[in-house]
């Protein structure tokens, strides 16, 4: 039996899933479940990324130890995969003991051959990516934009400038080895431009895998989280099971997001070179997956979870929307506008109620039974055209699916679907019904079998992408087994006489749209508290609390407005009231510096402000805007891009490296078209109003929280 063996990307723990994360593990469990229906040996391996400096960061500011934080959330990856029905083989996590075994393997292979050095690395480095950046310090981070930090530290290195030529050659041996050809081109771009010798090892951080027989350095993250896909099925353990599932499943195909390519396609194949271990079989790359234009991630603050879907419309209805409605390889917009309606359209309106009606008038017509065409039926034209189609969307899904293309195949389906339903209209089976003649008894008998057996083939073609509804489909036609049969030796006419119904039950209730995405909405803002710190939390589930004025000395935001979208606030309030306007008093020079009574706060509402500790890394003036600065301030676990009105007290180069304090849980905005995530801290110095910093001690830890 042909084996199969995919896998996804090492999902890194910095926060709980995201749709973007469920689309890329829904269309390895679609493809894996296709090819086992094809009668291939199929299985995937998923699993978490747990190490380095994000991650220390983000449990240093979390007050917990790395190893917790790491726990936390890879549970709730695989209590997500759990949800929604993700038959994955393999799950492996980097900070188990037999994956610290198999990277010292790996590095150990390396180092034997020549190709491992120390050295030096002084230079930019992107922590949100853990991705070393050409240019200087506080350059964009070419993937995620986020500015760069100064890194120097002693490193070991890989000498990746001598698999330039090896790597190009393989390329042309295996011009399908990068898939779609727009992420072969970047590739291939990119290494034709010059390799440069990798550092593969960290001493400025301790989370991490030590290197043998040198501890005071761990692994780079990306060599230590590439060997996962090995670690996960057996490599490096010294029990023969282990060893020979390992011989059996390796080489794999890769499935990643399309940001992640070069480390896939360019460091992973050199990496194994080096190693001498055969290279993957192939890297298969999607899009993003974008919420109001922009990727999906939980920095910006644009984050959709996959529970409140699941819990509102089924996990099914999910897994269609994103193989149906995303060409897969190109980037997909997701709005929940899109997904109700795409659920009434197709699965509830066509396929859904194409399922009750044919079952209901077998039961209404036939006493719940298929029936059978007589003995020397004439088939019409309309007939024989349906089972045409019945065979041409099986051939088409099944040639679309292994292009993985399965827009088009899903595509091909419905308008089997589509011809089905029309069929029934164009032959009014509840108008022969009707008569009681044995012409139309046997016309009757004819199309409603037809119907039946077109059922049987939609349960088939759709149990990859649908499972649970085909499954509930194949009982109510009462079939033994599954839907998930052989595609490849699915053909018509295999519905058993007289098969008998079994109750019947809608597949997919029709939606009313607007109160379906209102409860989606509600459902996603409380999983988002959920998420959330206690104190954060309580802000997230309740409307924030009124504003109040800012007077002589009080510490005040320094811009009036909460920003908008580029490194969104980690723990954003689901409300939709403008956070941040500070409303002035009737008589600000009259203003107490006290406010009164009834305009004091319980310390629940304080509670619900996250105020964190950053750095300022890179400040400059807004054209065309006096007051305003763009500033990237550091906040330990990520880098914020924030609008200060403080331009006329502070100039862009005093503001480097200076410590200071933002509010980190306000809704994102913009200010002159520039997106702002975040506000900072200052005291409004009265008469003039000039705002002045609120600053802490330099040695304050970036992301540290003020309570």
């Amino acid at each position: 039996m042909a084996r199969f063996f995919l896998t996804t990307p090492l999902y890194y723990v910095n926060a709980r899933p995201h749709l973007g994360h469920a689309y890329s593990t829904i269309v390895a469990d679609a493809v894996v479940r296709f090819r086992q229906q094809l009668g291939e040996n199929a299985s995937f391996l998923t699993g978490t990324d747990e190490h380095g400096q994000k991650i220390q960061r983000a449990a240093e500011a979390a007050g917990i130890t790395p190893q917790q934080f790491a726990d936390a959330n890879a549970a709730r990856f695989r209590e997500e995969w759990d949800r929604l029905g993700l038959r994955y083989s393999y799950f492996i996590r980097t900070s188990e003991s037999r994956h610290n075994a198999a990277v010292g393997e790996v590095f150990r292979r390396m180092q034997a051959k020549g190709h491992i050095y120390k050295g030096e690395y002084s230079g930019a480095y992107c922590v949100h990516d853990e991705l070393y950046v050409e240019g200087e310090p506080g350059t964009p981070c070419p993937t995620c934009g986020r500015a760069t930090e100064k890194l120097t530290e002693e490193n070991y290195y890989f000498r990746l400038s001598a698999f330039q030529q090896p790597l190009l050659q393989f390329y042309q041996e295996h011009p399908e080895f990068i898939r779609p050809e727009a992420r072969r081109n970047e590739v291939l771009a990119f290494v034709q431009s010059g390799l440069r010798d990798l550092s593969i090892s960290r001493t400025s951080i301790r989370w991490g895998i030590p290197v043998p027989g040198d501890e005071r350095h761990v692994f780079y993250v990306w060599l230590d989280a590439l060997c996962g896909y090995l670690t996960g099925i057996g490599y490096g353990s010294p029990l023969p099971a282990d060893q020979q599932r390992f011989h059996e499943l390796w080489p794999a195909w890769h499935l990643v997001g399309k940001e992640i390519v070069r480390f896939h396609a360019v460091y992973w194949p050199a990496f194994l070179m080096a190693a001498e271990l055969p290279l993957p079989r192939g890297i298969i790359a999607h899009g993003w997956l974008l919420f109001e234009e922009e990727k999906m991630s939980k920095s910006r603050g644009n984050v959709v979870r996959a529970e409140p879907i699941q819990r509102v419309m089924g996990a099914d209805a999910l897994r269609y929307f994103l193989l149906r409605e995303v060409s897969f390889g190109q980037d997909g917009s997701f709005s929940y506008d899109a997904l109700v309606a795409r659920y009434n359209s197709d699965l509830a309106n066509d396929w859904g109620n194409l399922a009750a009606r044919t079952l209901n008038m077998i039961q209404r017509y036939f006493g719940g039974k298929v029936p059978y065409p007589a003995a020397g039926v004439a088939w019409l034209h309309q007939d024989l055209e349906i089972m045409r189609q019945a065979e041409q969307a099986r051939d088409s899904l099944r040639a679309a699916f292994l292009d993985y293309h399965f827009a088009r195949g899903l595509e091909a389906v419905w308008q089997f679907i589509a011809g089905l339903n029309r069929y029934l209209v164009d032959q009014e089976p509840w108008a022969l019904a009707e008569k009681s003649d044995a012409e139309s008894r046997s016309r009757l008998a004819t199309v409603l079998h037809i119907a039946a057996e077109s059922l049987r083939f939609t349960a088939i073609l759709l149990a990859p992408v649908l499972p649970e509804s085909a499954n509930r489909l194949w009982q109510q036609l009462g079939l033994e087994g599954d839907a998930a049969q052989r595609i490849d030796g699915l053909t018509w006419g295999k519905i058993p006489v007289d098969q008998a119904i079994t109750q019947i039950s809608p597949l997919f209730p029709r939606l009313e749209k607007a109160a379906a995405v209102e409860q989606l909405r509600k459902l996603e803002a409380e999983a988002e508290a959920a998420s959330l710190p206690p104190a954060a939390a309580a802000g997230a589930a309740a409307a924030p609390p009124a504003a109040t004025p800012a007077s002589a000395n009080q510490a005040a935001p320094a811009n009036q407005a909460a920003p908008a979208n580029q490194a969104a606030p980690a723990n954003p309030p689901a409300s939709s009231a403008p956070a941040g306007k500070a409303s002035s008093p009737p008589d600000a020079a009259a203003s107490p510096a006290v406010p009164p009574a009834a305009a004091r706060i319980p310390i629940d509402d304080f509670a619900k402000v996250e105020m964190r500790v950053g750095e300022v890394k890179t400040a400059e003036r807004i054209p065309g805007a006096t007051k305003l600065l763009k500033l990237t301030v550091d906040i330990g676990t990520e880098a914020r891009q924030i609008v200060a009105g403080i331009a006329e007290a502070y100039a862009p180069a005093d503001l480097i490296g200076q410590k200071v304090v933002i509010v980190a849980n306000l809704e994102p905005r913009k200010l002159r078209g520039v997106e702002s995530n975040g506000m900072i801290v200052a005291a409004s110095v009265e008469p003039s109003g000039k705002p002045v910093l609120v600053s802490v001690p330099a040695d304050t830890p970036n992301g540290s929280r003020l309570r």
